[in-house]
């Protein structure tokens, strides 16, 4: 019994222990290539090239005193930040980082990880109201209309991609892919899906929710140390599920480019730590280039634009695999 409990331990610290430190240097791989897009140096005095600043950020927010504001709900106010952490790490369970790395093969891995997401509106809406102040509990509104908007177009998409593939086990999933990416059949999908997942994470240019110009700082503008750091990582982590989501539905998962030499030697795990960081620079191009839309726009694309568009597409692709008997089995 003691020996399943240090195996579970171990398998859960391979899977958290890099994925803090890649929400680490997330940060900083944001702020160099904006730099660079920008034209100025970015990050460069703590450690060589300024690969140390995550570290002395994360030192920064540890060290100082949280301030919990007099009318707010305490407890309230401080379990908001642990929930949206916690349920940005516990949708890694049922992701395959190869074949032979993943935590928990769950069949309806693809409803579990849709769950999990879906909760992390929760916790917006814990810090919003329990901050007892209008600017919070606006950017939580904000952010929950916004984010139950964009999941329903996600749902479809998600549908279509498992009606494809014949399951919901996301290592399933993967292997469909083995002939052909599923990005090439359901190529419009996957650029809904990549523009879905910037405002299922409150990203530019959909980062409505924590508006500096109208609503100072969202729902964390009353956070601050360790409890603000908590949604910030609790972010960067969704972010990067969301990275690795796209690259399991639509580009393979672990597998290779071509199933050639010698692309078929490399393992898996790189390959698919190659494709998240497709996703990754996708989200920081995105917010170096492109301006924020107004909240009615955001709404519109959502509503009047993707939802549409994703249930005709889940429809047509429904039916064309119907009229030539390809249903998988």
């Amino acid at each position: 019994m003691i020996v399943l409990i240090i195996c579970i331990v171990l398998k859960i610290l391979v899977v958290v222990v890099p994925l803090l430190i890649s929400v680490a240097y997330f940060t900083i791989a944001e702020r160099k290539i904006m730099g660079i897009i920008q034209r100025r140096k970015g990050p460069n005095v703590i450690g060589f090239l300024g690969l140390l600043q995550p570290l002395a950020d994360g030192l920064k927010l540890f060290v100082k005193e949280t301030i919990f504001p007099s009318n707010s709900n305490i407890i309230i106010f401080l379990i908001a930040p642990m929930l949206t952490f916690i349920l940005s790490l516990i949708g890694w369970a049922v992701l395959p980082l190869s074949k032979q790395i993943v935590l928990s093969d769950l069949n309806i891995g693809v409803l579990y990880l849709f769950a999990t997401s879906s909760l992390s509106v929760y916790g917006i809406i814990m810090a919003g109201w329990s901050s007892n102040s209008k600017y919070p509990f606006l950017g939580a509104l904000r952010s929950a209309a916004q984010m139950i908007s964009y999941e329903v177009s996600i749902g479809f998409i998600i549908i279509n991609v498992c009606i494809c593939a014949g399951s919901f086990n996301l290592s399933f999933i993967v292997l469909a892919q083995n002939n052909v990416w599923f990005v090439v059949p359901l190529l419009p999908m996957f650029f809904i899906f990549c523009v879905s997942m910037l405002a299922e994470t409150n990203r530019h240019p959909f980062d409505l929710p924590e508006a500096e110009a109208e609503l100072v700082s969202g729902y964390n503008v009353e956070y601050s140390a360790m409890t603000f750091a908590l949604f910030f990582l609790g972010e960067y982590a969704n972010m990067l599920l969301m990275s690795a989501f796209v690259s399991i539905l639509f580009l393979g998962g672990w597998l290779p480019l071509v199933n050639l030499f010698p692309f078929n030697y490399l393992p898996g795990s790189l390959w698919f730590s190659l494709k998240l960081v497709l996703g990754v620079i996708f989200f920081i191009v995105t917010r170096a280039t492109l301006p924020r839309y107004r909240y009615d726009q955001l709404m519109y694309i959502g509503w009047k634009s993707f939802l549409p568009l994703s249930l005709g597409y889940l429809l047509l692709s429904v039916g064309i695999l119907i009229s030539f008997n390809w249903l998988p089995t």
